[in-house]
């Protein structure tokens, strides 16, 4: 189905107040700021919180506002056929690497993180909690990572891959086995668009080796550009300056090209909305992406314990309005991306007003 337009309020509702449905496809908890389920909401990918509590339902394939037609097409994403294989050593190819959206493969292969200390934690972020749970594994090897990769591309038609990792206390920060795995998925699946996520390492040679890996995209994600509220809601983090992040952004543009480097940057932490949408347009000016999100209290959080309230939709559909006209402005498309969070779309709603 052709994608078809769902105006940037219905979207910035869905992603604030969530859905009632039973998604076949979903994630919970995890690396980042997002857990939904995984769906086609207009024929384009959307990653929908589940929220029994919803106004919104599913019935039939429409999207139904307090039991009426909300005049949304809605089709849910199908259990992929890979989750059902494992590998020879008989680890379940889902712990390794996860279908988002239709078509994306995502894994975080370092599922640990230097900044997990509750003192020093992002409190939106639940990176050790899946793998205390037992749904992933706490390193996923470059050659289990292709073996999924070729089986997902084959039976499932996966079309990019995003690669993230916990923070490591080496100075690549986790770069180098990020590198690792680009390169054997390539070698199993030629030509397989991939965005790698990191921090700015301190390893001077770390983002040109994922250049040279073969990587598509990069994103290096800040959260926000407000020191107060980055000292608050990611501690550890915070300790690498944003003259650091803006020094790696810089760096990454020059290597991976403008429109090919993101960020996130999340809505609802407490920073002026003003201020975000100006920081949005610096980082626009440097061909940086940012990807607006809504901050969500995931399963396994710090937000979850302190009661994280979501941010009210007017304010999410005004901030992502505003930076989606920047964007056009400057002829940056999420979807151009090829691979990552912006080309995917999905936890966002700047793709519905045309960013």
């Amino acid at each position: 189905m052709a994608p078809v337009a769902v105006s940037l309020i219905t979207r910035a509702e869905l992603a604030v107040r969530g859905v009632r449905m039973d998604a076949p496809v979903r994630r919970r908890g995890g690396a980042g700021p997002s857990d939904d389920g995984h769906v086609l909401l207009g024929g384009r990918g959307a990653a929908v919180p589940l929220d029994p509590a919803s106004p919104y339902s599913v019935e039939a394939g429409r999207l139904l506002f307090e039991g009426m037609d909300a005049g949304v097409e809605v089709d849910l994403v199908a259990r992929p056929t890979f989750y059902d294989l494992e590998t020879a050593d008989g680890v379940p190819y889902h712990r390794l690497a996860r279908l988002h959206g239709a078509d994306v493969l995502a894994t975080t292969v370092i599922q640990t993180c230097i900044r997990y200390a509750e003192a020093t934690r992002c409190r939106f972020c639940a990176i050790e909690d899946s793998l205390a749970s037992g749904s992933t594994t706490r390193v996923k090897s470059p050659e289990q990572l292709a073996e999924v990769a070729e089986a997902a591309v084959r039976l499932d038609g996966v079309r990019s891959m995003v690669m993230t990792t916990g923070t490591t206390a080496t100075p690549d920060r986790g770069a180098r086995h990020l590198a690792r795995c680009v390169r054997a998925v390539l070698r199993a699946v030629p030509g397989l668009p991939i965005q790698v996520q990191c921090e700015p390492p301190d390893d001077p040679e770390a983002l040109a080796a994922l250049k040279a890996a073969g990587a598509t995209s990069i994103g290096i994600h800040v959260e926000s550009l407000d020191d107060a509220v980055r000292a608050r809601w990611m501690p550890g983090k915070a300790t690498v300056s944003l003259a650091r992040y803006e020094a790696a952004w810089d760096e990454a543009v020059q290597l991976f090209g403008r429109n090919r480097v993101s960020t996130y940057l999340l809505v609802g932490l407490g920073e002026d909305p003003d201020e975000l949408v100006a920081g949005a347009a610096r980082l626009i000016e440097r061909g940086v992406y940012p990807f607006v999100v809504p901050v969500r209290a995931l399963h396994g959080t710090l937000a979850e314990a302190d009661g994280l309230v979501s941010p009210p939709v007017e304010l999410v559909a005004d901030v992502t309005g505003r930076v989606a006209a920047l964007l056009r402005e400057a002829s940056m498309v999420g979807a151009e991306q090829v691979a990552g969070c912006a080309a995917c779309g999905a936890c966002s709603a700047l793709a519905a007003a045309g960013g």
